[in-house]
């Protein structure tokens, strides 16, 4: 599964669409105010994180972040909102 389609939408969250149509809200706020989480708590600077793009239908962020697009199709194909886990 590969992401066709993002948008930024405010409170760290993202509206996506996958190349089959499935579609949905990533919610990463729990991920990127964790001060623990690594690269993923440097996407707190919204500059950053509003740069985020689709690279072979993942999606991806200067500093080297991404999300598994299989990971995000199984999770927003079940409840259309995903939270991602910190």
């Amino acid at each position: 599964w590969r992401v066709r389609a993002v948008n930024v939408l405010p409170d760290y969250r993202l509206s996506i669409t996958c190349n089959d149509g499935t579609n949905g809200i990533v919610d990463m706020s729990a991920l990127v105010n964790n001060p623990d989480a690594g690269m993923y708590a440097e996407l707190k600077d919204k500059e950053l994180f509003h740069q985020v793009s689709i690279e072979l239908g993942a999606l991806t962020w200067l500093n080297g972040a991404d999300l598994d697009p299989l990971w995000v199709h199984e999770e927003i194909g079940k409840n259309k909102t995903w939270s991602v886990p910190v």
